[in-house]
């Protein structure tokens, strides 16, 4: 694909994968909400049988819900951004301060993100049982604690570039 091809592709599979976010949001908030209502049953459709002798792992899948809805806005956040950068590209204005403090403003979420994943990681250890094992992949995932660190140097790079545009338009 080429660079004008790949821009309006990545601007409609960010507006749906915002809308998925929303989406997987409401559904997580949802069963939340239903956990609470229709107890035995939710439960029960969950694998985890009756609650009476479960309340630590009820209470520990009630707290990783919470962490996956807290998870939207800041999924949000990044897909909001990554939105901004693909349409100043596409006026061909990449290196801009604004980009710079969008890559950021990106890796600091996508930090959030990889710890709110270690919080439930930590969650579903500290609740698994033998008869219910509560499993989340919780790997330590080596390319996602890079693309973090990758993402604030890419900051850094953007800022110089717009420094260096500016200062190359100044003595124009």
């Amino acid at each position: 694909m080429t660079h004008s091809s790949l821009l309006p592709v990545a601007r409609v599979t960010l507006r749906g994968l915002i809308v998925a976010n929303w989406l997987y949001g409401a559904l997580i908030l949802a069963l939340l909400l239903v956990s609470f209502q229709a107890e035995e049953s939710t439960w029960r459709a969950l694998g985890v049988g009756s609650v009476a002798g479960h309340e630590g792992i009820v209470a520990g899948m009630r707290s990783i819900m919470v962490i996956g809805i807290l998870s939207v806005p800041v999924a949000f956040l990044v897909f909001m951004d990554l939105l901004r950068i693909v349409k100043s590209v596409r006026a061909g204005e990449a290196f801009t301060v604004q980009n710079a403090g969008r890559l950021k403003a990106i890796a600091w979420a996508l930090l959030a993100l990889e710890l709110l994943h270690v919080c439930a990681v930590a969650i579903a250890s500290a609740v698994s049982t033998k008869e219910v094992p509560l499993r989340i992949g919780g790997t330590f995932d080596l390319t996602g604690w890079l693309a973090i660190l990758l993402l604030f140097v890419l900051a850094q790079v953007f800022m110089e570039g717009a420094r260096m545009r500016d200062d190359l338009e100044g003595t124009v």
